[in-house]
């Protein structure tokens, strides 16, 4: 299905919803996977973050940046979870009681150097 609604937003145009899909198809990879889909998993949350960057989309980047920082945390890759996600989480200046702000600061709490 999600490569369905990647296909129809190509062909309409009206792209505003492809970041999360490439989140989705993303999270749905991790799901079924095995260890040999990391890199297309991590292929699609980055699709997910430049597509949503093109577009200004803040959120939907946040939101992809949350769920790959926490698919690399779950492979000790803590530091590099921590990079991709404190300079998106820092650009918000409003916001901070939605559910997706205040998860990505509880997860760049657990990623502190200790």
């Amino acid at each position: 299905m999600v490569d369905a609604a990647l296909a129809e937003s190509a062909e309409s145009g009206r792209r505003w919803f492809d970041a999360e899909m490439w989140r989705v198809r993303a999270e749905l990879a991790g799901h079924a996977g095995s260890a040999g889909d990391d890199a297309q998993i991590v292929d699609a949350y980055q699709r997910a973050i430049s597509v949503a960057r093109e577009q200004g989309a803040r959120a939907w980047e946040l939101r992809a940046a949350v769920s790959l920082a926490r698919h690399w945390a779950g492979r000790d890759r803590r530091q590099q979870a921590r990079d991709l996600l404190a300079p998106v989480h820092a650009r918000f200046s409003e916001g901070f009681e939605t559910a997706d702000l205040q998860d990505a600061r509880a997860l760049l709490g657990s990623l502190a150097i200790t």
